[in-house]
């Protein structure tokens, strides 16, 4: 099955709407798709509704932001009930320190000599209260300051870099809960992103696991071939089940496109195959 099941709109830190990210997933053959903002359900009906028309399956999502031993981790929710009343409370509790970190990152960022970088990340951002490194990014590329956001998060938005700035996210098991309670499966997002040892990924899946959490993205735009086969070991040693994603922000700055990343290895069992997913997942949106 070619599903999509990581990717964000403009309602997070994409550049798309909800609905031309579905007619982008549904021109690449994605069949099963799921929008996985961060933090936020803002863009699921249109997104749900696009889908729909267009025949694709899907299956609501969203991203959530997670400090574990200070390190920042993200968790995807898949098939949350978007309705579900604490797991909106509790994304409302993670919105409200976006706006301090996003305020704090653009005094750093002008004591660089960046011009203006507050309003100019609130230009970049269809959401005003989730303006994030990634608005940030495309206002350091547009001043000169990299040839690409990819060389901004490197040179500038990650730990020990100038732009950085620490902060406190949610629990790894109070976002697992959210999503668990909301009827979703909670899936580690990226794993091949997080600059900890290889004990440390370990040590995580471990408590991923014992918090609840199910599935583990096997392929992610930011994979490669030995990365992907990697995760599909841990996938089969945890026992998780495997995702397919492209984390697909923009056209321009994303490294895969909707619905072409690589297919799952032999040997995994796929996410859509979870109960919770499985009737969502077999029958058409």
């Amino acid at each position: 099955m070619n599903a999509d099941l990581h990717c964000h709109s403009c309602h997070s830190d994409g550049v798309l709407s909800p609905a031309a990210l579905a007619a982008r997933a549904a021109a690449n053959g994605v069949e099963l798709w799921s929008l996985t903002d961060h933090d936020n359900l803002g863009g699921l009906d249109e997104a749900r509704e696009q889908a729909r028309a267009l025949g694709m399956r899907f299956i609501d999502g969203v991203e959530i932001s997670v400090t574990w031993h200070g390190t920042t981790i993200h968790v995807v929710g898949l098939g949350i009930d978007p309705r579900h009343a604490p797991l909106e409370q509790g994304l409302a509790s993670v919105r409200s320190g976006r706006d301090e970190r996003a305020l704090r990152m653009a005094d750093a960022l002008e004591a660089l000599g960046v011009r203006d970088a507050y309003a100019n990340a609130m230009r970049h951002a269809g959401n005003p209260s989730l303006v994030g490194r990634s608005h940030f990014a495309r206002v350091l590329v547009e001043q000169g300051y990299a040839p690409d956001v990819h060389a901004v998060f490197r040179d500038y938005l990650v730990r020990g870099r100038p732009g950085y700035i620490e902060h406190q996210w949610t629990a790894l098991e109070q976002a697992v809960a959210w999503i668990r309670g909301a009827g979703g499966v909670a899936v580690v997002a990226h794993p091949g992103r997080y600059r900890i040892s290889g004990d440390q990924l370990l040590r995580l899946l471990g408590d991923f696991r014992d918090a609840g959490g199910q599935a583990i993205e096997v392929v992610s735009g930011s994979h490669g071939e030995a990365e992907v086969r990697h995760f599909a070991r841990l996938a089969r040693d945890f026992g998780f089940y495997a995702s397919r994603a492209s984390d697909f922000h923009a056209p321009d700055e994303s490294p895969i496109d909707l619905g072409r990343g690589a297919h799952l290895p032999a040997g995994v069992e796929p996410v859509w195959h979870a109960p919770e997913l499985g009737s969502r997942a077999a029958c058409p949106a």
